[in-house]
């Protein structure tokens, strides 16, 4: 048996790191048609989801108003990765109303600096809910400053716009999987038939 100390193991070139994490978990809340449910539709609802993630302030009682707050700084989130995807539909005036609610909700949600031996990090220095969407906030803030930003999408596949790290060796992922891929490929194959069918006589 060797006595070399065990090393730990290299992360995965498909592992989003931390900050993007917390940016998918929170976007990926959205009922998308196929079964997912949406995690945010009350106080109640939003206020489980929270409490099985300690990075959100873990158990963190939640009302409805803090529940559409939270939808509309996803939506808004969505908007952005969306951007990432070159999704045509979310350029333009619906982009740049998502970057405006944005830096609204930067102006409610203040960041600190906290700097240390190991480096420097963003983090909310508020309590309760205020504290979730400054943590989102954070995440996003510190994704921005890396390469990995534009890589942060949103599927292309409506009604999915499921959050995905694109790992890509080219960064031109579309989609979160290539079912998605697979349907927009069938949905486009049959427009094109429709538009060259030829009229009845």
């Amino acid at each position: 048996m060797s006595s070399a100390t065990a090393q730990p193991p290299e992360p995965s070139p498909r592992t989003a790191p931390p900050a993007a994490q917390t940016v998918l978990a929170f976007v990926n809340t959205r009922a998308d048609g196929s079964g997912l449910r949406e995690l945010f539709e009350d106080g109640d609802a939003f206020t489980q989801w929270l409490a099985q993630y300690d990075d959100f302030g873990g158990e963190t009682p939640a009302t409805d108003a803090d529940a559409a707050t939270a939808r509309e700084l996803r939506d808004a989130l969505v908007t952005v990765l969306l951007a990432h995807s070159g999704d045509q539909d979310s350029l333009g005036e619906p982009l740049q109303h998502a970057e405006r609610h944005l830096r609204r909700a930067g102006s409610l949600y203040p960041l600190a600096t906290v700097v240390t031996a190991g480096g420097v990090e963003l983090a909310s220095p508020q309590t309760g809910v205020e504290r979730v969407f400054g943590t989102v906030l954070a995440a996003a803030a510190t994704i921005a400053q890396s390469s990995d930003w534009g890589r942060i999408k949103a599927c292309r596949n409506p009604p999915c716009h499921f959050g995905f790290l694109d790992r890509t060796r080219n960064g031109a992922g579309l989609y979160c999987s290539p079912g998605c891929g697979s349907q927009v490929s069938m949905r486009n194959y049959r427009q094109r038939q429709r538009n060259h069918t030829p009229p009845h006589a």
